[in-house]
């Protein structure tokens, strides 16, 4: 199992160097430090003056990848691709080019994100469950072809409509919860809990829809009818039997989920004034921060590798037969 771990951490790298040189390429060479620096500064009436001194300020007046007049190792460290790319393999992620540390306001903006993902994951994916296995269990009647439908209407509503509905009927008609905010400590609870019900229902309709065909598949193989054969009930059949052997493809829509948790929902997050990483990379975005931008794509591509790996070793652990493969 050793191997197979190793074997598969080692494919991660050609992927974060190609991730890597991409984002490179993207923000570098595609949009050139001049174009950041008119952007920031404004398209017109822009000197070249206060673009070179705008590049200079933020280290962007190096060389792309090699600096001919540097002497000796520093013809390869003194330009753009070493010190704003290079570093990010380990998790330098620099200064932003509003001069703030962006690896002290991920620290910082990483617990929002989570008191947000966390519970939104856990609860969704207890109820989705119970409700696709409660389909499965009245499978063939009205109570699931009811079910079938309101998934569908769910699925074909915006999660938009959701997210302002909620903040409108719950947090403003019938004031249970404040509209949108952020707090620390246990005061934190109270502006999550809306965030996390409107998370929790727009994903009813997929999340059922998706584990109930997983159910569906279980429940027609030959060990189901053996259970049954030995005088088992359809609900201890649900739940001893097709439960446990629907755990592969279960876990691999959690455990890739897990790592992407951190980085936070950029709607969500946005609407109800989150502190998170999500409004994070979108403020950035609007302000036109590239090197946060830069930071937070590569990080989103390293905790996309990392839910692979373990989806992999989740794999070995509930079906011991994928270590052949």
């Amino acid at each position: 199992m050793i191997h197979y771990i190793i074997r598969r951490f080692l494919y991660a790298f050609p992927l974060l160097m190609g991730v890597n040189i991409l984002t490179f390429v993207l923000f570098f060479i595609i949009n050139s430090p001049d174009d950041m620096a008119r952007m920031q500064l404004g398209q017109k009436h822009v000197t070249e003056q206060a673009v070179e001194n705008w590049k200079q300020q933020r280290g962007y007046d190096l060389p792309l990848l090699w600096n001919a007049d540097a002497p000796q190792q520093e013809k390869i460290t003194q330009t753009i691709f070493y010190q704003k790319s290079v570093g990010l393999f380990l998790f330098r992620f620099g200064v932003s080019d509003s001069g703030r540390n962006i690896g002290a306001d991920i620290q910082e903006r990483m617990w929002p994100s989570l008191a947000v993902a966390v519970p939104t994951l856990i609860v969704g994916l207890l109820v989705n469950i119970c409700f696709a296995l409660m389909m499965v269990l009245f499978r063939n009647s009205y109570l699931e072809h009811t079910g079938i439908v309101l998934c569908v209407i769910l699925m074909s509503v915006s999660s938009l409509f959701y997210i302002i509905g909620g903040q409108f009927f719950i947090a403003k008609l019938l004031r249970l919860v404040p509209i949108s905010g952020y707090d620390d400590g246990i005061s934190a609870i109270k502006f999550l809990i809306l965030p996390v019900l409107i998370g929790v229902f727009s994903g009813i309709g997929s999340g059922v829809r998706w584990y109930r065909t997983l159910f569906l598949e279980e429940v027609e193989k030959d060990y189901v009818r053996t259970a049954r054969a030995k005088g088992l009930s359809e609900t201890q059949t649900l739940f001893r039997h097709v439960l446990r052997n629907a755990m592969i493809p279960i876990l691999t829509g959690v455990v890739v989920v897990l790592p992407l948790l951190f980085m936070g929902s950029l709607i969500m997050e946005s609407f109800f004034s989150i502190p998170g990483l999500g409004s994070y990379t979108i403020d950035a975005i609007n302000s036109q921060d590239f090197a946060i931008v830069r930071a937070m794509v590569f990080l989103g591509s390293v905790l996309y590798v990392i839910g692979l790996l373990l989806t992999d070793i989740s794999y070995t652990l509930v079906d011991p037969r994928v270590r052949l493969s």
